[in-house]
């Protein structure tokens, strides 16, 4: 009997014990520990100017050390534009 009230007794200053243990407060820890910011920034992509519309230029050279010429694009004032630069550099008229 004595052995049974001994066990008893054990048994409750170890239940006594662990729930002090549990039920003191954690320290608490200080604020999140110093977590380093990230800044995200989008990369910033320069637009430059397009690249003007393309032409295509068929030059014939004819007799008498005339020329001519073939211009093709999609853009009809960048047509023009070349179509006078032509002109001056290599001066007489359009063939066609």
């Amino acid at each position: 009997m004595k052995k049974i009230w001994l066990l008893f007794l054990i048994s409750i200053f170890f239940l006594i014990a662990c729930e002090r243990k549990s039920s003191a407060p954690l320290p608490e820890k200080s604020e999140n520990p110093s977590v380093p910011k990230v800044i995200v920034e989008r990369e910033k992509i320069e637009k430059g100017q397009p690249l003007p519309p393309e032409v295509k230029i068929r030059l014939k050279k004819e007799s008498k050390d005339t020329y001519s010429w073939e211009l093709t694009g999609s853009d009809v004032d960048q047509i023009l534009k070349v179509n006078e630069k032509l002109r001056r550099h290599l001066g007489g008229d359009q063939a066609k």
